[in-house]
């Protein structure tokens, strides 16, 4: 059966966040820990990050055993199993999205990261091989009830706004930075930048037993910011699995994206994936409408039709997590949370009924 998870940030891995999860019904935690998300013990995405989601200040620190293990431990002391890690730290890796100088460097950082995962036992690590990220997006209260929420319309931006020298993933890694923009990068640069990473990486994931699994692009453009996309949709997406056969090569699933996507079927894709065991854990999230205009919602008022999607992983024997991802922010002292409290309990409610 499907298990519930919740994803927590870094500002939110507290005692108090671990018993929230376990009262609202969770038993797993992916956690975040990149320090991007603004609002501390009350956390927004519906706030302006088209200058970025901030500055990240880790190069050279990084995620060590003993440091796992302890937040490990605090995790599971309060009921909950720490099922994955979601995304790198920009810090550790921008040389390697932009293939620059301390490309080779950074890329052994990353397997000696990957390694103490898995003699943490943790067993699965989600990134998003992007150079723009996450941008774009703009926030109003267009949810039912006039929630606050996210989403994204092409005509209100300047997709083609080149990128500031020292930053990627929409964060600055390098605040003196010589002034001026990274150069346009193709799409064959592009792929050829992620097999370099997938051949490099997948061996030491797989001796460690840990699964990495990939984002789709968010917004699914084909170029954004003079930058190719790699995930940017569903056929684009399936190309992954084309890199590498390893049984540590797999999707980060996330629905909400997919079904932003313009072209194919995010309910057949995800019937062909969980049956085959790619998927490592799954972001069920719900949006109004497709690029280059769509909205996040609630997890039930969507396009997607999300009781489906737990009959799906039900005939497939799914065995992974599902996690909110997002929700729109509710109008009350704790809007987060309240959000992902509406959006776990409806979930349950479906792995339990089905």
């Amino acid at each position: 059966m499907a298990k519930l998870g919740l994803g927590l940030y870094k500002s939110l891995l507290n005692s108090k966040n671990f018993d929230f999860a376990h009262q609202a019904g969770a038993t797993h935690l992916v956690v975040q820990l990149v320090d991007y998300i603004k609002g501390g013990d009350n956390p927004s995405l519906s706030q302006n990050y088209l200058k970025g989601w901030g500055v990240t200040k880790n190069e050279g620190k990084l995620w060590q055993y003993d440091d796992l293990i302890r937040l490990k431990k605090e995790i599971e002391s309060h009921g909950l199993t720490w099922e994955a890690i979601e995304n790198f730290d920009p810090a550790h890796w921008y040389d390697i999205l932009l293939d620059g100088p301390k490309r080779d460097r950074q890329m052994d950082d990353l397997k000696y990261m990957v390694a103490n995962i898995g003699k943490a036992g943790i067993p699965i690590l989600g990134y998003y091989f992007s150079i723009a990220g996450v941008w774009g997006w703009n926030s109003r209260p267009s949810g039912r009830g006039h929630a606050m929420t996210v989403g994204f319309d092409q005509e209100v931006i300047d997709s083609d706004l080149p990128i500031q020298n020292g930053m990627v993933w929409n964060m600055t890694y390098d605040e003196k930075a010589p002034s001026g923009t990274i150069p346009p990068i193709s799409r064959t640069e592009m792929w050829e930048r992620l097999t370099w990473f997938l051949n490099q990486i997948l061996p030491v994931a797989e001796e460690n037993g840990v699964k990495m699994v990939a984002h789709p692009d968010d917004p699914p453009l084909p170029e954004l910011r003079q930058s190719a996309r790699l995930f940017y949709s569903i056929s684009e997406y399936e190309k992954l699995l084309t890199l590498s056969d390893s049984p540590s090569n797999g999707f980060e699933f996330c629905m909400g994206t997919l079904q932003e996507m313009p072209e194919g079927d995010v309910l057949q894709t995800l019937d062909k994936y969980s049956a085959s065991g790619k998927i490592g854990y799954i972001h069920f999230r719900n949006v109004k409408g497709k690029v280059p205009n769509y909205r996040e919602v609630f997890v039930d008022e969507g396009d997607l039709d999300m009781a489906a999607a737990i009959r799906i992983l039900k005939k497939n024997n799914y065995q992974g997590i599902l996690i909110p991802d997002h929700s729109p922010a509710m109008s009350c002292d704790a809007p987060w949370h309240a959000g992902m409290a509406y959006a776990l309990g409806y979930m349950k409610a479906l792995i339990d009924t089905v």
